[in-house]
């Protein structure tokens, strides 16, 4: 079976995007490694996933056959989203930061993805898509790294390994911050360190599957 990858990008800057560039830096390479090999993919930027709500949120809380039509179609969408992930050998996700956190769109993802019975053990709890290499590509537009004045305020990147620890994913994060130098007058002496950033990102981008390009 050919190997498939599931691309999802998540940020509302389109062209601008940093986290775009990567994703897109990294599907490309992926694809070199892997001939023949299959993509889906989903832009949580352009078409975010309806937030569960009071009308079809709790679906996740009751028995499919009781299920009311707005559960139904909210349980349906989560099966979509679940079987993209059990599809792919690779996910590729975009994960720019917003306010100090992740775009709600990715939050809502994750949501839809935790559901006993798609993504965990009924009786056990366990996630049930494991196995998968989740390769996260993220931006943040400043500088939150030890020593910094606004170390630990990336609340995205803290926060998505325990969001779908239940699933059984792990996931593994490239990252280019202090994006914002390049169009912040006040960054401005900062915009090496930003160019720093960013190249080390590519090049661990296009270090993801060398060995798998060479094997092929």
């Amino acid at each position: 079976m050919a190997p498939q990858l599931l691309h999802i990008d998540s940020s509302i800057q389109g062209e601008r995007s940093i986290s775009r560039r990567l994703t897109a830096r990294a599907a490309s390479g992926w694809l070199a490694a892997h001939p023949g090999g299959t993509v889906t993919y989903r832009d949580l930027g352009a078409h975010p996933l309806p937030h569960l709500d009071a009308d079809g949120g709790l679906a996740r809380m009751v028995a499919p056959a009781e299920h009311t039509p707005a559960q139904a179609a909210s349980w349906a969408l989560s099966e979509e989203l679940v079987d993209e992930i059990r599809a792919a050998d690779t996910i590729l996700l975009g994960l720019p930061v917003y306010n100090f956190g992740a775009p709600s769109t990715v939050k809502a993802w994750v949501d839809h993805l935790i559901a006993r019975g798609l993504s965990l053990d009924p009786a056990t709890n366990e996630g049930l898509l494991g196995g998968r290499d989740l390769v996260v590509l993220a931006s943040r537009g400043g500088g939150y790294a030890p020593g910094t004045p606004r170390e630990g305020w990336d609340h995205a990147e803290q926060w998505l390994p325990h969001g779908i620890a239940l699933t059984g994913l792990v996931p593994r994060f490239i990252t280019a911050e202090l994006t914002l130098a390049d169009v912040t007058p006040a960054m401005a002496a900062l915009k090496p360190l930003a160019a720093e950033s960013l190249a080390a990102a590519e090049r661990a981008v296009d270090a993801l599957w060398d060995a798998e390009a060479v094997a092929a």
